[in-house]
């Protein structure tokens, strides 16, 4: 070996372990994005399980994982067998596998991780622990064996899954919607009949969607690392990111027009779901497709994200609060399918492969064979840990309780799991519970109710003031964008005080009709501004006068004045009291 060939090999070995920092970041994004999408009760038990999830994963790695996932030894291709050389001999180890341990160990988190999103705002966090550990310890490792480890019998097939289409992202799908289907749908997502058949979708709508773009944007950067640590050649690795980019990308712009046509307005958290979707579609092949295939491949991920997150939801009824099936499950699948089919350079599989293996190729037996091994790759790694995870989470559901209590999963996992008052300590917050119709109870009046048993009906006194004048509370209901100019105007005629609310709420119209992921949200509360203000020397119509003529606009939705008797006005700094306590401090 010369010295060129040792300074890239180690230039390229450094690159390695930056790809597995990168990778890790992106548990970050993952935590943002769930986080983000998901209810803010509910949002440090989500950061939680995503800082568990590598934790438990190394530690599970350690002991069991990376020898069944990469060992030398492995039987019929099929599964390591552990020497744990990480303990009897270090040294060796680190010269031999330490890049390798730590470039997996991050691969395998990401791919536990993905669940959470899917069983988030119900799941038992314990729970989660243990599906986590399982998966890490023998779900992943020894699928991803099958392609990774150089003796495995998919790699020996030349089965294309560069960078984890199918070994992580189609791993933690399938987990995800197991999962999903056996813990059920968040309370209040569908409300069904006497009959049990769902007759409403609800829109659960994610608190914070500046988090969930911030935590997409992470795992783009990440996803750099994520395709392209592998690379051999700097000619690959601008190949590699040059996919990773276009392939998103498209997927994105493909979305925001879809929605855009199909519910009259771009879904700003559809289309980050369809950005993520463009990455991992990409995954498996972005070594070796061309820009045309990027292209496709960001097209089909565009409109797959959409109906599979909807058909889910809509259909069949299966609550997965951030799309994560839609996103890692389908295009998992359909980029490891793609990859066989649009692949532009096969050699490395013993094929002098034509351009896009399968559709356009001189030689169609050889693309045949390329997409069949996909086909049948894709095919495994979905039985195995479709039969794995469904005995997991089985067992974990009878032995040890999957979901929490209805009680617990109504005031939030926050406090219940981890005694956490709120995330966000001081932020005022969005309601955060939806009841289903049959828990809100309505009394029912007959008139039969007897004489004896009845509540007397009195009238209510009327009050004088103690100083025998009179104080009025004006509230007014308003437009966010009005509220600088009322301002201005009510000081204008020497209102010496007011309160400022953003409030929630509705008049005749019910709101508009809205879309969140594809489901009509209920609109009957919008959000508007309501100003207190309490008078006794400023004319009450003044005030109402005023009000009305900054306000005024003559389209639905101005607003409302309301006008109150008050008792009496204490401040509390000089202790007085009725219309000394009104008046301004000269």
């Amino acid at each position: 070996m010369n010295i060129t060939e040792m300074i890239t090999q180690e230039v390229f070995g450094i690159w390695f372990l930056i790809g597995a920092a990168l990778v890790f970041f992106m548990q970050a994004g993952f935590a943002m994005l769930e986080a983000g999408f998901c209810r803010a009760k509910n949002a440090g038990n989500i950061l939680m399980k995503n800082l568990m999830d590598f934790c438990i994963g190394t530690v599970c790695f350690i002991f069991l994982g990376f020898g069944l996932m990469m060992s030398e030894d492995m039987l019929f291709g099929f599964v390591g067998i552990p020497n744990l050389n990480i303990f009897t001999d270090f040294t060796g180890f680190m010269e031999n596998n330490a890049s390798s341990f730590v470039f997996n160990l991050v691969f395998c988190a990401t791919a536990a991780t993905i669940v959470s999103g899917a069983m988030a705002e119900r799941t038992k966090f314990s729970s989660y622990c243990i599906y986590s550990a399982v998966l890490s310890l023998i779900v992943y490792p020894i699928e991803a064996g099958w392609t990774w480890n150089p003796n495995g019998w998919l790699a020996n097939l030349g089965f294309i899954d560069f960078a984890g289409s199918a070994c992580i992202h189609t791993v933690g799908g399938v987990a995800a919607l197991i999962g999903a289907i056996m813990v059920g749908p968040r309370i209040g997502k569908y409300i069904r009949n006497e009959k049990g058949k769902v007759i409403k979708v609800n829109a659960i709508q994610g608190h914070n969607i500046p988090i969930g773009a911030l935590g997409c944007f992470i795992l783009w950067f990440g996803w750099y690392g994520f395709n392209g640590a592998a690379a051999t050649s700097g000619s690959q690795l601008a190949a590699i990111f040059l996919t990773t980019t276009i392939a998103p990308a498209v997927a994105t712009v493909v979305c925001m027009l879809f929605t855009w046509i199909k519910n009259g307005k771009p879904d700003v958290s559809m289309c980050i779901n369809a950005s993520l979707a463009g990455l991992v579609c990409v995954t498996a092949g972005c070594h070796c497709i061309d820009a045309a295939g990027a292209i496709i491949e960001g097209i089909v991920s565009g409109f797959l994200v959409v109906y599979v997150v909807e058909f889910l939801d809509l259909k069949l009824h299966i609550d997965d609060p951030v799309g994560a099936c839609g996103v890692h499950l389908a295009n998992g699948i359909a980029g490891t399918l793609l990859a066989g089919l649009l692949a532009t350079n096969t050699s490395s599989l013993g094929i002098d492969g034509p351009v896009y293996a399968l559709i356009h190729g001189t030689d169609f037996m050889s693309g045949l064979k390329v997409f069949g091994v996909q086909c049948l790759g894709i095919s495994s790694i979905i039985v195995w840990t479709s039969v794995l995870m469904i005995i997991t989470f089985f067992i974990i559901k009878k032995v040890h309780g999957l979901r929490v209590s209805r009680e617990e999963e109504i005031e939030g996992l926050d406090s219940t799991e981890h005694g956490l008052p709120a995330a966000y300590a001081g932020f005022s917050m969005r309601p955060q519970a939806i009841v289903e119709a049959m828990d809100v109870t309505v009394p029912v009046v007959s008139g039969d109710i007897p004489v004896a048993e009845a509540v007397e009906v009195k009238s209510v006194p009327s009050f004088e003031t103690p100083d025998g004048h009179a104080y009025t509370k004006i509230e007014i209901i308003c437009k966010e964008s009005r509220l600088d100019a009322l301002k201005k105007a009510l000081m204008g005629v020497d209102i010496t005080g007011m309160t400022v609310s953003h409030v929630l709420g509705c008049g005749v119209q019910k709101g508009r009709q809205e879309y969140y992921r594809g489901v009509p949200v209920e609109a009957s509360l919008l959000p508007k501004i309501q100003v207190d203000i309490v008078v006794s020397k400023v004319p009450v119509q003044t005030v109402i006068d005023t009000a009305k003529k900054v306000l005024y606009t003559g389209h639905i939705g101005d607003g409302k004045i309301f006008v109150y008797n008050v008792m009496n006005v204490i401040k509390i700094r000089t202790g007085e009291e009725g219309f000394a306590a009104l008046q301004d401090v000269k």
